[in-house]
């Protein structure tokens, strides 16, 4: 039994318990969570997606065994024990290919749950619901047939190998990734009686393979619980509208919910979803939103007291327009408008400039502006209110790595509350 068995048992048995999903290959992110996680005393679940890690590369240009090494060497750094963490996968399946017919895109899919499955990963979320280029709306059966054809690759991947095998989350009734379209007002719950059929399919279809020994370890069930996300609104947790689909889970064996995009949830809104049995948060945006907001804040403290600035900003912005891909399609209106998305968004598209060289390069420069001595107590109170009062009362050195790693700490803390950790 892993710890991710132990949350969901102690689930289960009827403990307000829950595990968080960072949904994120940002090396601070990934830092703060794990010095905060050594701090807790607790492992880690760390996910990546289909798109950002997979067997060509993806758009981080890993692959699941290089993620693995990847991670792996930020927990070496930070005092991280390895065995504390967690690797899942994150819509694994024909997704990536869905301009594809069917036929390649679940060839090209089992090479990825391949890949994901011999690097290791202990979660992998099988999400077949994509129709590709030469279908329409799927059947659900003709889902939950190819959810059990990628489950039986990564058992015998596993098996093959010789190594420990994984827990399996199903279903994808959630928006697309990056967040609600422009205008949305209304995000339907999942019918409880829908979530049934997906369990009940998905079942058989483990069944006619043979794959009972790898139902035992599914785990849980994506729905859409109403929780999303635009560029500049949030759709809240309404705990009236989900009422049905919690009872409805309470008398599933073994099996929870896991929740997509509760990004940016107040810490009540995310305890309630717990509470309600959607026992796995998954969390990506608002932690690299946390960490541009902090970077954002010390280059206001950089201009204020530096004659030359890194003019990060500045740098981030050429670097969008220089290659929009990540941002074109999800920002619309006026030229302003879509300025302001694309530094201050609830979807955070910016995350994907970090890690260019320029971006890089002007941040190197921005930390070495700041951190040769301690940062102006009135500035940081201008900027970085709630980091200032930390340093006032002796919680938090004055330093602006420990800034940054601090603001992004800050929303951990809230999932901390959700899923019953006691916050030190």
């Amino acid at each position: 039994m892993n710890y991710l068995d132990y949350i969901l048992a102690a689930h289960k048995y009827g403990e307000t318990r829950g595990i968080t999903s960072i949904c994120s290959a940002h090396p601070f992110v990934l830092e703060a969570a794990m010095r905060h996680g050594l701090a807790q005393s607790i492992p880690l679940l760390i996910e990546s997606t289909c798109n950002q890690v997979n067997q060509f590369g993806g758009y981080t240009g890993m692959t699941p065994a290089d993620f693995v090494r990847y991670v792996g060497e930020i927990a070496e750094r930070t005092g991280f024990p390895r065995q504390n963490l967690l690797l899942g996968g994150d819509h694994l399946g024909p997704l990536v290919w869905a301009d594809e017919a069917a036929e390649s895109a679940m060839e090209k899919a089992k090479a990825l749950v391949r890949t994901y499955a011999l690097a290791g990963y202990a979660k992998i979320h099988l999400d077949c619901s994509m129709p590709c280029a030469d279908e329409h709306e799927l059947p659900v059966d003709v889902i939950a047939r190819r959810t059990a054809e990628l489950a039986k690759v990564a058992e015998e991947a596993c098996n093959q190998a010789g190594l420990p095998l994984p827990r399996y989350v199903i279903g994808s009734e959630v928006p697309p990734a990056g967040g609600a379209k422009a205008g949305e007002t209304h995000i339907s719950v999942t019918n409880p009686e829908n979530a049934a059929v997906s369990i009940d399919l998905t079942h058989r279809a483990f069944t006619a393979l043979r794959l009972d020994a790898a139902w035992e370890r599914v785990i849980a069930l994506v729905v859409q619980p109403g929780v999303e996300f635009g560029d500049a609104s949030v759709h809240e947790y309404e705990r009236s509208a989900a009422t049905e689909l919690a009872r409805f889970i309470e008398k599933v064996p073994g099996l929870v919910f896991e929740a997509h995009s509760t990004d940016y949830q107040t810490r009540e809104n995310l305890r309630a979803l717990v509470e309600d049995h959607f026992a796995i948060l998954k969390v990506g945006p608002a932690l690299t939103f946390a960490f541009r907001e902090a970077v954002f804040a010390l280059a206001e403290v950089e201009e204020a007291i530096c004659e030359n600035s890194s003019r990060i900003r500045e740098t981030l912005e050429v670097a969008m327009l220089t290659n929009p891909v990540h941002w074109k399609k999800h920002y619309t209106g006026s030229q302003q408008a879509q300025k302001l998305a694309r530094h201050f968004s609830f979807s955070d598209r910016i995350r994907y400039y970090w890690n260019t060289s320029e971006a890089q390069s002007a941040f190197e420069v921005l930390m070495l502006h700041l951190g040769e001595s301690a940062l102006p107590l009135t500035l940081l109170s201008q900027h970085l209110p709630e980091q200032y009062e930390k340093i006032r009362y002796g919680q938090l050195i004055n330093h602006p790595r420990a800034l940054l790693l601090d603001r992004v700490t800050d929303v951990l803390k809230t999932y901390d509350f959700a899923c019953g950790i006691c916050v030190g």
